[in-house]
């Protein structure tokens, strides 16, 4: 177990550094977009091709630190249940949706990206818009975003078997959801939980 930890704490490392490093290019995009602006209004130019830009920087902050999100335990969970059930369950939950979802799921996409990509890339596939720039690249990030989540996908299952195991402390002992208080208690009082924790009171 432990050459698997070792490996999980490099992949942990890479995505850490990509994630921090590309969320600049928001600020690189916003930059962009300002100063396409300007020069729009004041000089009455304009190119597809600095607007295109834009979304390129933005898919490629959004793609690359999705590995990075996984790894800070900031994604999206539908479940607004989750953050009720014991920390054991919520191991189980992660556990089975990473190997039985994420990682498929990742797979799958990897799978279907790469000779998309690859038929860009030969043909030279340019924007359909005047003066758009070359879309491979951003067929890439996207292929780059799924294969950096497929491998933090591994990290995370190896960190939460030992987690299971004992062998090395919860790295998120503290996770909840993200409902707001308002809906947080009607959902206690129409789950039942808001009684429970009331005869737990009586019982103490």
């Amino acid at each position: 177990m432990g050459g698997l930890l070792a490996l999980s704490r490099g992949i942990d490392r890479m995505n850490t550094l990509i994630g921090r490093s590309v969320s600049w290019l928001i600020l690189v995009a916003v930059f962009v977009s300002a100063v396409n602006a300007v020069i729009r209004k004041v000089f009455s130019i304009s190119s597809n091709a600095w607007l295109e830009l834009q979304w390129y920087l933005y898919g490629a902050a959004f793609l690359l630190a999705a590995a990075y999100t996984l790894l800070e335990n900031e994604h999206i969970r539908i479940d607004i249940l989750y953050g009720y059930w014991k920390r054991r369950t919520q191991h189980w939950i992660d556990l089975i949706g990473h190997v039985f979802f994420l990682m498929p799921f990742c797979l799958v996409s990897i799978w279907l990206i790469w000779p998309w990509l690859m038929r860009s890339y030969r043909g030279g596939e340019m924007s359909m818009n005047a003066g758009g720039l070359i879309l491979w690249p951003a067929k890439a990030l996207l292929l780059a975003g799924f294969v950096l989540l497929f491998i933090q996908g591994i990290s995370e299952i190896i960190k939460k078997i030992a987690v299971m195991r004992g062998i090395i402390p919860d790295p998120h002992p503290d996770t909840g959801h993200h409902v707001p208080p308002a809906i947080d208690e009607e959902m206690r009082l129409a789950t039942g939980f808001a009684e429970d924790d009331a005869r737990g009171e009586t019982r103490k």
